[in-house]
């Protein structure tokens, strides 16, 4: 038995990655930007062990939130799920590039980490000058470039903890639309595998998994310098060193 923590749990592919742990034995801990949504994730995954608050956007937020995962102790994963889409450069970057960030660097080290991605990194560039100096400009296929780039990074830094990326595909949930045209089980079931399983292909780090299978990515997310100079304004913009140990 595991325990687990995925942010953005309150909907979407963090509320079925959730279900689907619980109904398999797991101690799961939620996570929702606000009371009301905390409610009815709770409602919605009855068997989860509780569900934390806070709204990703804001910074200070987010890192009482690492607080408050630390209060639980160590987790053996967790699974940095939440992300939004259609909103402004700065609202990206601050749910899909920095709380992941944040919450990596704060949170005691778990035994595995995923970051979702998306096939839209293959789009994003690491406009690392635009990230430090103009986050209007970062589109969401930058960000889940940089999502990519830190799951590569930490795999780098951290010999000890699996940590890998997330392609869940273009599934049918609020973020992707009634009509997208991937497999909504397959979009959660590869966070679920590599959360929890002993399979010698989940017991990997630094790999870009699409339905359960490592898959090729954008090659500008392997460049060190570019992973080194992420770090560094991650930090720059939010006060908070890399445990680079």
């Amino acid at each position: 038995m595991a325990r687990i923590f995925i942010t953005g749990s309150a909907d979407g592919l963090g509320h079925l990655a959730a279900k689907q742990l619980v109904k398999e034995g797991h101690n799961v801990v939620l996570h929702a930007r606000n009371e009301q949504r905390a409610e009815e994730a709770l409602d919605k995954v009855p068997g989860a062990e509780t569900v934390l608050i806070a709204d990703l956007t804001n910074m200070g937020e987010t890192k009482q939130l690492a607080a408050d995962v630390n209060a639980f102790g160590s987790f053996d994963a967790v699974i940095h799920n939440a992300g939004v889409y259609r909103a402004s450069g700065e609202e990206i970057v601050a749910v899909n590039t920095l709380a992941p960030y944040i919450l990596t660097s704060l949170i005691n080290k778990p035994k595995r980490l995923i970051y979702l991605s998306s096939q839209n990194q293959a789009y994003g560039r690491a406009n690392l000058v635009k990230l430090a100096s103009d986050l209007s400009r970062i589109s969401y296929s930058d960000s889940k470039l940089h999502d990519l780039m830190l799951a590569l990074t930490v795999a780098r830094m951290w010999p000890s903890v699996c940590s890998n990326a997330v392609d869940p595909g273009w599934v049918p949930t609020k973020m992707g639309g009634s009509g997208a045209p991937d497999d909504l089980t397959k979009g959660y079931q590869t966070q679920v595998w590599l959360a929890t399983s002993n399979d010698p292909e989940a017991l990997v780090s630094g790999h870009y998994f699409y339905h359960k299978e490592q898959f090729n990515y954008n090659p500008e997310a392997n460049e060190i310098a570019k992973q080194d100079e992420l770090l560094k304004i991650c930090e720059d913009l939010t006060g908070i060193p890399f445990p680079y140990h």
